[in-house]
């Protein structure tokens, strides 16, 4: 049974490399992203890679954060990926940026993404890779995340994006039970 892997983010330019499209983002940093071709498929870009003895697919829905569900459960469904074999990548504003945490199912925190896909698969019951951002110190939250980083920030975030690759690649080579041990609510940087 093939896996997917699903960067969350929004398209357009005025959106690349802001905190929102966080899970876009390492996809580019990824040891094989040259690798990597990208097609057009069921309102989103995708690549497939074989490596450990699996299929793995990655995709980027290009329908805006609040729709990514439109995108992801018609994919799975053409690729018969059964939902235990997706991994959703986010954002997350409750951990502190250069956290990650994997889990399994759980509440939505208001993300707008996650909501999509849980409302399009009839449940939460899906596992994710958290991506630390912070919460902003003053300001509106949805300001926030359409921020880019900044500051000391901003001269981690290279570092940051390679380091959530490897947590990734950990989980594609040993699996979502070695990935949930070794990384819950882990400062990588």
């Amino acid at each position: 049974m093939p896996f997917l892997i699903v960067g969350l983010g929004n398209p357009g330019r005025e959106y690349e490399y802001t905190k929102h499209n966080i899970g876009w983002d390492i996809f580019e940093k990824l040891s094989f992203a040259d690798d990597l071709i990208w097609k057009e498929k069921h309102k989103g870009l995708f690549a497939s890679i074989d490596i450990y003895g699996e299929k793995f697919y990655f995709l980027k829905p290009q329908t805006y954060m609040n729709l990514s569900g439109d995108s992801v459960i018609p994919f799975m469904n053409y690729f018969k990926v059964p939902k235990e074999n997706i991994l959703i990548c986010h954002d997350e504003l409750d951990l502190p940026y250069g956290t990650i945490s994997f889990k399994n199912g759980g509440g939505l925190a208001g993300h707008n993404g996650l909501k999509s896909i849980a409302a399009n698969l009839g449940g939460q019951d899906f596992k994710r890779l958290r991506i630390g951002i912070g919460r902003p110190v003053h300001g509106d939250v949805s300001n926030w995340v359409l921020s880019r980083f900044s500051g000391e920030d901003a001269d981690f975030f290279e570092e940051y994006l390679k380091k959530v690759t490897t947590a990734l690649n950990c989980y594609m080579k040993q699996g979502f039970q070695t990935a949930i041990q070794r990384y819950k609510k882990k400062k990588i940087i």
